[in-house]
């Protein structure tokens, strides 16, 4: 088609050539004609001049090209208007070309090809994009809007504008004009909460999925394991009641170990898990928890984690608070209860008041014709032992336990502490599942890979299934007692979730340190404390759930008026940073079954700082409230003494005022405090500082004489005034 094209226009511009040249010659023709009539003679055509050039030429070569030129293509009316020929005597004819004048038409400069010498100039046409263009202009078209694409945006709990405009395909300034209209002035970097992000999304017609930072946890515990797979798993028996009423001394009976001379005072201060084998060869999971007020968090845990309570209570003692509190937790746990009533061997023991005291807690014994199993046992006696062991058999065959043990272990931290040669120890009960060397574990905002695992006689071993209480090393850091164990199935998944509770933490403590506006009331309470004063304490433990009571016990010390304080607390022995720590904030350091690091030690030396250590928590707390009490402000008691009336005022020089007094009532004392009294007001209250009979200064006036009297620092005395005189008392005080 373009050749077609081509071939049309060159035809036609040959036409128009001839045509021209046609025109030119009939031109020429007629002036010839007109002048030859005339008579007038002209100037030659253009043909005869070209055609008489060679006659003037000296250059016989100029004139043949010039001829060859003329013959081959006749001159027009334009090309004598461009050309000038010059004749001059003796000089060939020279021919001289204007030259192209700036800004006109340039000869298009391409490859030289033979069809762009050969074939005729192609004129330069629009290109179809341009002519479609042009077409839509004058039509007045205007582009159609691309359909828009509705997407699911997933939100977090906060996101940035510009965030939210990325994750939707909008521009910034289209989010940014929205809350405009709603009223809020923001910039593409101003964060915003999810429900203000999902309106913006929604009135851009995209759909919504919320999502948040907890999310991460999702899957981590309790998924439901089908019922094929669960088989029977040993019981978990705690062991609870109140203090020396012979918990542990019982489950050292059953255990045929001594525990319980291994424990600083005879009274139980740790959390343990065992298990031993019952006479029916079934394995029992054993966990003892301390009988003290201050282990309160200690026996809820224990509760939690375990399928039967084992309540004992001493038959020469009867139920006693920690009794009834272990009976509480067991009640809010869900778990049945058996009742030891230890004991029985003693003289004084009265199993039938045990029973008739348990009926005000509503625990109904069987021999009272309740569904509570008892039993009546001795553990220095061994008596009954194996009858406790049946009754916990056959509560465990009445629950039916199972648990999946070809699943990833789950547990609970029964007790953790930090040891100087193996790191981090945690003390797991597996609920779940199995426990195995190697496994990435996560519990509470510390990560690990199992390094070991060691039961409760030390041994080392390879896995653990459900039941089972185990050793754990390989935590990156000692984990809280209490915290839920799982095996996720990578390092970053673990990373991922610690992270997330660390943040949490973070949050949770800044929150408790900022001090948030809220009602009068609260106002008023913090005002209230502003002033009181406080006993900085840096404490360190031997395992968590031994700091978690201390510090329980010590908030129950403060008053309005001083409190302690404790700075840090922490698992381990006592190092360096605790002593710099402590000496910054003058605090004292206390150690409860752990000692400090011989660096620390010299440090604490040097800087003068005392440390105490303890291993029973009555004496660590009767020292900590003593030293509390210390910064009580004592009670000021007055203990009246006389009064006496001012007769006459004399003015002595290099002395002062002297009031010349008669005492009316007691006595009066150099020394004393004084109240000076007028019109029934009192005026001052100070010092006597000097006390004169006649010249002679004397230490005390009895009623009825009369002595001079004079204050420290004050001298407004007048006749008539009545002087008070007493003495102040301080009492000691303490919490």
């Amino acid at each position: 088609m373009r050749n077609a094209l081509r071939l049309r226009r060159a035809s036609a511009r040959e036409e128009a050539r001839r045509t021209q040249e046609a025109e030119s010659k009939r031109r020429s023709e007629q002036e010839a004609k007109r002048r030859l009539a005339g008579g007038e003679p002209g100037p030659a055509p253009v043909s005869t001049v070209a055609r008489k050039a060679p006659s003037f030429a000296a250059a016989p070569g100029a004139a043949a090209a010039v001829g060859a030129t003329a013959a081959a293509r006749p001159a027009t009316v334009e090309e004598e208007e461009a050309k000038r020929i010059l004749r001059r005597p003796g000089m060939p004819t020279k021919v001289i070309v204007p030259r192209p004048v700036k800004g006109a038409e340039q000869k298009s400069r391409g490859r030289l090809t033979v069809a762009n010498v050969t074939g005729e100039e192609e004129e330069r046409t629009r290109s179809v994009a341009a002519f479609r263009r042009r077409v839509q202009r004058l039509k007045g078209h205007v582009n159609e809007t691309k359909e828009k694409l509705a997407r699911e945006v997933i939100l977090p709990e906060t996101i940035t504008i510009q965030e939210l405009a990325n994750r939707m395909s909008e521009r910034g300034v289209d989010v940014i004009k929205l809350l405009m209209k709603q009223g809020q002035m923001a910039k593409i970097t101003d964060v915003i909460d999810a429900d203000t992000a999902q309106l913006i999304a929604e009135e851009l017609g995209h759909t919504v999925k919320r999502v948040a930072e907890s999310d991460v946890e999702e899957g981590l515990f309790d998924a439901p394991d089908a019922e094929e797979s669960l088989l029977p798993r040993p019981p978990v028996v705690t062991i609870m009641g109140h203090v020396d009423h012979g918990k542990t001394s019982l489950l050292d009976a059953i255990r045929h170990a001594n525990v319980v001379s291994g424990e600083a005072g005879g009274i139980t201060q740790h959390i343990g898990a065992y298990q031993i084998v019952a006479p029916n060869g079934a394995p029992v999971t054993f966990i003892d928890t301390p009988g003290h007020a201050a282990f309160t968090a200690m026996r809820a845990r224990g509760a939690k984690v375990t399928d039967i309570v084992v309540l004992v209570v001493a038959a020469d003692d009867g139920v006693m608070p920690q009794t009834a509190e272990a009976i509480a937790h067991a009640r809010a746990a869900g778990v049945p209860i058996i009742v030891a009533i230890n004991k029985i061997d003693k003289p004084d023991a009265k199993p039938e008041r045990v029973r008739s005291e348990l009926l005000q807690h509503e625990v109904q014994v069987e021999t009272l014709g309740g569904e509570t199993l008892e039993v009546e046992v001795s553990a220095t006696k061994k008596i009954n032992l194996d009858k406790l062991l049946d009754l916990i058999a056959l509560q465990a065959e009445l629950l039916d336990l199972k648990a999946n043990p070809a699943r990833p272990a789950e547990g609970t931290v029964i007790e953790a502490r930090l040891d100087k040669g193996r790191g981090p120890v945690a003390t797991v009960l597996v609920q779940r599942g199995t426990l195995k060397v190697g496994d990435v574990i996560v519990g509470g905002s510390q990560w690990g890979r199992v390094r070991a695992l060691l039961d409760d006689k030390g041994e080392a071993a390879q896995e653990a299934g459900p039941s089972t209480p185990v050793e754990v090393l390989g935590f990156s850091g000692s984990p809280e007692a209490g915290d839920r164990v799982a095996v996720v199935e990578s390092e970053a998944r673990a990373r991922e979730i610690t992270e997330y509770r660390e943040r949490q933490k973070r949050e949770k403590a800044a929150a408790r340190g900022t001090l948030a506006r809220g009602s009068l009331a609260d106002m008023m309470s913090q005002l209230k404390t502003a002033g009181r004063k406080e006993f900085p304490l840096v404490i360190k433990g031997d395992v968590q759930g031994s700091v978690e009571a201390i510090i329980a016990t010590l908030e129950k010390l403060n008053t309005d008026e001083v409190a302690a304080r404790v700075i840090h607390a922490g698992v381990g022995g006592i190092t360096e940073s605790d002593i710099t720590l402590a000496e910054a904030s003058h605090a004292a350091v206390i150690g409860f079954n752990v000692r400090a690091h011989k660096e620390a030690r010299a440090l604490a030396e040097q800087a003068g700082i005392e440390i105490r250590y303890y291993n029973i928590i009555y004496n660590l707390v009767d020292d900590v409230k003593a030293a509390m009490s210390g910064l009580l402000a004592p009670t000021l008691r007055e203990e009246m003494l006389g009064n006496a009336e001012i007769l006459e005022v004399f003015n002595i020089s290099k002395v002062g005022k002297v009031a010349g007094c008669r005492v009316t009532d007691g006595t009066v004392q150099r020394g004393a405090h004084v109240r000076l009294i007028r019109d029934n007001v009192v005026v001052h209250e100070g010092k006597l500082s000097t006390l004169k009979r006649f010249k002679d200064e004397v230490k005390e006036v009895v009623a009825g004489q009369e002595c001079g009297m004079a204050f420290e620092n004050y001298q407004d005395m007048r006749q008539g005034d009545v002087i008070e005189c007493y003495n102040v008392h301080e009492i000691k005080r303490s919490l």
